[in-house]
Formats: C-alpha cells, sequence, structure tokens
C-alpha cells in the first residue's frame, strides 16, 4: 500500500492558481490548449470538486456576451481538457453539471494552511515563526491571480486574491516592524506604496517603519504624499490611523523612536 500511495503521489497532477495557471505532472508542465479552454479549466478548479451547471459555467466564463455557438465551444473544451489532463483527473457530466476531481488548486490549499499556521503562531506570541510561515505563504505566488486569462468570474476572484494578498502581507510587514526588525523592510514598503498609493495601511507602516529606523521626516514626506494622493484620486483625507500617527510624529512620541538593539 505504501508503494502505491508513493506512486499515486508521484504522478498526480499539480494545479496552481497564484500566478498563470498551471499543471505539472511529475514537475513538467502539461500543455492546456487556448487561453478560453484554460478559464474553464481555472472556473472548474474553484469549485473543488463540486458540479458546476451548464450555465453557471457560461456565466463565469463568457458573462452576458457569449458567442453564438457557446455549447459547441464548452464541449470542446471539456473534451480538450480530458485529453490534456488524462488519467490524473475526471471531467465527468453528472446531470447537475460538470465535476472536476482527482485534481485540486494545490497552491490555494497550501497557502490556506500557511496562513492559518502563522496566524495561531502570531496569536500565540511567536512572531518569528509567524513571519517565516506567511513568507512561506507569500513565496507561492508566480504573479496575478489566474493571470493573463480573461473570464468575469476571474477577474472578481483576481480582485479578491488581491485583497487577501495584501493583507497578510500587511500583517507580516506589521509583525516584523513589531518585532524591531524595520530597516529590513523599509525597501519593501516603499515599493508596495508606490504600487497601491491608496491603501492606507500600507503607508502606515511605512511611517512607522521609516520613524523607527530614525527617519521621522521622511515619515512626514510619505503622509503628504499620501495625503495628496488621496485628495486627487478620491477627494478624500486620510483616515483616522494616519492622521493619528502624523500627529504622533509631530509631537515625537518616544514610543515612535528607533527600538534599541540587543
Amino acid at each position: 500500500m505504501g508503494a502505491t500511495e508513493n506512486a499515486e503521489t508521484t504522478t498526480r497532477l499539480r494545479c496552481e492558481l497564484l500566478g498563470p495557471l498551471r499543471v505539472l505532472r511529475e514537475g513538467t508542465e502539461i500543455p492546456l490548449g487556448p487561453p478560453k479552454q484554460r478559464a474553464v479549466l481555472a472556473v472548474l478548479l474553484l469549485q473543488e470538486g463540486r458540479p458546476i451547471s451548464y450555465d453557471a459555467l457560461v456565466e463565469s466564463v463568457w458573462r452576458g456576451d457569449p458567442p453564438v455557438h457557446v455549447r459547441n465551444l464548452v464541449q470542446k473544451y471539456v473534451s480538450g481538457l480530458r485529453r490534456a489532463l488524462g488519467d490524473g483527473a475526471e471531467l465527468a457530466w453528472t446531470g447537475a453539471g460538470y465535476r472536476l476531481t482527482g485534481v485540486r488548486p494545490d497552491d490555494l490549499r497550501e497557502r490556506r494552511l500557511l496562513v492559518d499556521e502563522a496566524l495561531a503562531a502570531r496569536d500565540a506570541g511567536d512572531l518569528e515563526r509567524a513571519d517565516k510561515l506567511a513568507g512561506r505563504a507569500e513565496e507561492l505566488w508566480r504573479g496575478d491571480f489566474a493571470e493573463g486569462l480573461q473570464a468575469p468570474s476571474l477577474a472578481a476572484e483576481r480582485l479578491r486574491w488581491t485583497e487577501k494578498r495584501l493583507t497578510v502581507l500587511e500583517a507580516r510587514l506589521a509583525g516584523a516592524i513589531e518585532g524591531g526588525r524595520s530597516f529590513e523592510y523599509v525597501h519593501e514598503l516603499v515599493r508596495l506604496v508606490a504600487v497601491h498609493p491608496l491603501r492606507e495601511r500600507l503607508v502606515e507602516l511605512l511611517m512607522l517603519a521609516l520613524c523607527r529606523t530614525g527617519r521621522p521626516t521622511d515619515a512626514l514626506t510619505a503622509y503628504e504624499a499620501a495625503r495628496r494622493c488621496l485628495a486627487e484620486a478620491l477627494g478624500a483625507d486620510p483616515g483616522p490611523a494616519l492622521r493619528s500617527l502624523h500627529a504622533r510624529i509631530l509631537r515625537q512620541d518616544p514610543a515612535l523612536l528607533p527600538m534599541p538593539v540587543g
């Protein structure tokens, strides 16, 4: 039985969605066909073994603008996926819809487990372990979620997973700053704020890291840049957290001074 299990582990298909969709057999990526066929596979993988009706599949991939011969296309793509996946998966019509079994979005599952472990470690006060686990979760990303695939439901999932990724990343960076490692992450925070200038939590963390590394003037400059950006983009002022941190910097709050080494 052990030998059988080892063989199954070796030959099982590995599916990944945290970046361009790819399926690996024994470490080698297999061709999955044209973009819309790949989009169909991504939608099916997200069901995690649950059936999806024909209408729901069409809605997920094309929304309100399906091509004239969409039924033929769906059948063509399903057949193409069966050939591509081979014996490692089963894509069947159940009467209630199409159901894909034998494969799963492995990187999504691994990320969930790592994030859960990181949260448990943080709750237990083990910030170093929490940071390492969150870092491993971040390393699973190879690009945007289902990168390059055009389908309405995948676009919505892409936004959702971007938010989840940033939330975990913010928690990780906050833990690192809290643990006295601000210097290591200043450059990463500068990059993240440049990419997400309207995300106030990232600006707050950047300001805090700059203060903790003895750069309060740069922290005030970062605040002013964020204030202007929010005003121009949204016609809004910074939120309470940013305003409070700004006020603390101005009054030279001792809690914002560089943390002692050793």
